[in-house]
């Protein structure tokens, strides 16, 4: 349940995003926020926030699932291309072309070629959205290895949530570590100055739906800015650095 004041914050941030939509599309701006996490970091939930008072026919999520076996034959960013938003569109990725560098290199479903070729590849890659005009948001929802455990565990007893359960959710447990080395390397790698990314403390479900919200919000411009409500950020986001990644994350 939420708290009253949490409610109240989210209320106001909701306007905010109205705001913002309005302004990606009278100035047919092609918004992209990318969300990546550990499993049960809580992505789902988080797009479901950001979404939930925007309008369905300009505001796109995209979840894609495994490969198909023609998909595997093509270029690794082709069928993540074709999700892309179009002008006056804003678009979530629960999940993105990052497989590659996390899932994928962990479970072993991409060869060590594959899985090096990928961090200069997608760096190009970016570098040609942001160059065609694209607006690139990445977040990286973080969570303890006790909470993962907690989350995953009510999938299992939840019958509301029992479509979230999958054969990924046991290896998560196993290979803790190798996710944690995988994602150290992925974002020190893929930190570019034109696509940063941002960390959020996620343990916290709700407070972290208000951080992150905030958060992107700040990045952005748009008419009737309530910049007093963005003012504080709640220290549950930030950037990526050698001593965030040493420090803060689980």
């Amino acid at each position: 349940m939420i708290k009253g004041d949490q409610k109240k914050i989210l209320h106001e941030l909701y306007i905010e995003l109205v705001k913002l939509q309005k302004e990606v599309i009278s100035s047919n701006l092609k918004l992209l926020v990318i969300l990546e996490g550990r499993d049960a970091a809580g992505k789902d939930g988080t797009i479901k926030r950001i979404v939930k008072h925007l309008s369905p026919r300009e505001t796109r999520v995209v979840a894609l699932s495994k490969p198909s076996d023609r998909q595997q034959l093509e270029w690794y960013f082709q069928r993540y291309s074709v999700h892309l938003p179009v002008s006056g569109e804003f678009v979530l990725l629960n999940r993105s072309w990052y497989n590659r560098a996390g899932v994928e290199k962990v479970m072993g479903f991409c060869t060590e070629k594959e899985y090096k070729s990928f961090f200069p590849e997608v760096e190009l890659f970016e570098k040609m959205l942001i160059d065609a005009g694209f607006i690139i948001l990445k977040y990286y929802l973080d969570i303890s290895r006790k909470e993962q455990e907690k989350r995953l565990k009510d999938r299992e007893t939840d019958p509301l949530k029992q479509w979230k359960i999958s054969p990924i959710d046991k290896e998560a447990k196993k290979l803790w570590k190798n996710y944690s080395e995988a994602r150290d390397e992925m974002l020190l790698r893929t930190n570019f100055k034109h696509s940063q990314w941002f960390v959020v403390d996620a343990v916290k479900k709700d407070a972290a739906h208000i951080a992150l919200i905030t958060h992107l919000l700040k990045q952005l411009q748009y008419q009737g800015k309530n910049n007093k409500l963005l003012s504080n950020d709640y220290g549950l986001v930030y950037g990526v650095t050698a001593e965030n990644i040493k420090n803060k994350l689980y």
